[in-house]
């Protein structure tokens, strides 16, 4: 059994089923896994539209895995039998097909008020395109979140599917999952469905622009602002060797501390000086160019400058920072992200082992008094 599932964590005892899905879905339960719920996984026969190999599939560590077949009735009775002893149910089907399947919000919470049934989805429950397919980049294309990165004179950039899928998906629906838990245990309401959509999400997540921009603040356009690489001080430089320095000086001292690191402070424009942007920004792109990324880190690594090296996926878990803090640990074979964030009387953990389908039908049957799901196995 996963460290997880041995009463570590803040949410030790805590019950969770997880409808077997891909992306923003198994994230959220590897989530509530990491914070020590018991998230019983249920995989369906023969695997599904898996991105990846089950024993590399981080999304899955600290899980436990059953094989149920739901489009049979003995395959709905086991899993209907694990709702009824779940706190949580996630699934992440498109609008209607838990209904279909007979394992809807009607159907669950009938049998078990106090659940919280969680939804993930990409246009939500309802609306025009509730019924459409959808990846990340289309939703928070709709939302203004993809418009606002990137070259003013070239495309909108993305950041993989981060954006979208787990920051206006994933921790959105754990947001509502344990609000709606807390209502439930704690506030003596009855259960309820939570509907996290990604463009609800990642609208939510441009609150700050959408208030600069009724102030003034901000231009509906890229590469015109403070944040969005329009600024000088605030953005990326490439340097001798091809690699990236990222620059966040926005405050005056920490600009004042930037420019006289680069030996700047007497050769540029003044920062308050907007139409002198363009003579800064090429002075500071050419400043980088002269030396490598490395020797940039040496130079503002002790410094308040607020400049930091651009580092890739594999570089990240050797920067001596991130290893003194163990926010990467290496399990199962594999280095990978340290469970987050980190608490002090109820510390959480994980052995980092990915479920592999069906491997603990068994051990879930005798757990939570199941015996249906043995007749389940493969």
């Amino acid at each position: 059994m996963a460290e997880a599932q041995q009463g570590g964590g803040p949410l030790a005892g805590v019950r969770v089923v997880e409808l077997a899905g891909i992306g923003p879905g198994p994230f959220a339960a590897m989530l509530l896994a990491d914070l020590g719920a018991d998230v019983v996984r249920i995989d369906r026969p023969g695997g599904g539209a898996l991105t990846i190999d089950p024993p590399h599939d981080i999304t899955n560590r600290g899980k436990r895995s059953v094989v149920v077949d739901l489009k049979t009735a003995e395959g709905r009775e086991a899993a209907l039998q694990l709702v009824d002893r779940a706190h949580v149910l996630i699934e992440g089907y498109r609008p209607g097909v838990a209904e279909r399947l007979g394992v809807g919000p009607e159907v669950c919470m009938g049998r078990n008020p106090l659940l919280v049934y969680g939804r993930m989805t990409g246009w939500g429950q309802d609306g025009p395109l509730a019924e459409r397919a959808g990846h990340d980049i289309g939703y928070i294309a709709l939302t203004g979140a993809l418009g606002i990165s990137g070259p003013a004179d070239g495309p909108p950039a993305f950041p993989a599917n981060l954006l979208g899928d787990f920051a206006g998906g994933s921790l959105y629906l754990v947001v509502g999952v344990l609000a709606a838990l807390r209502h439930a245990e704690g506030g003596g309401g009855p259960g309820q469905v939570v509907d996290a959509a990604i463009v609800d999400g990642a609208s939510h997540l441009t609150s700050i622009l959408h208030g600069m921009l009724a102030s003034g603040a901000w231009q509906d356009r890229r590469e015109a602002n403070l944040l969005d690489g329009g600024a000088p001080f605030y953005g990326t430089y490439r340097t001798a060797d091809g690699g990236y320095m990222a620059v966040g000086a926005l405050e005056p001292a920490f600009y004042a501390e930037f420019v006289r690191l680069l030996d700047l402070e007497h050769e540029v424009p003044p920062r308050e000086d907007l139409a002198g942007w363009g003579e800064l920004k090429r002075a500071i792109a050419e400043r980088f160019a002269a030396r490598t990324r490395e020797e940039w880190t040496e130079v503002f690594g002790a410094s308040d400058a607020c400049v930091a090296p651009v580092l890739s996926l594999t570089e990240a878990p050797e920067h001596p920072h991130l290893k003194a803090r163990g926010t990467f640990v290496e399990r199962a074979g594999m280095v990978q992200p340290a469970p987050a964030p980190r608490f002090s009387a109820t510390p959480a953990g994980t052995d980092g082992r990915p479920a592999e389908p069906g491997e603990h039908t068994g051990e879930v049957a005798a757990d939570w008094q199941i015996p249906a799901l043995l007749n389940e196995t493969l």
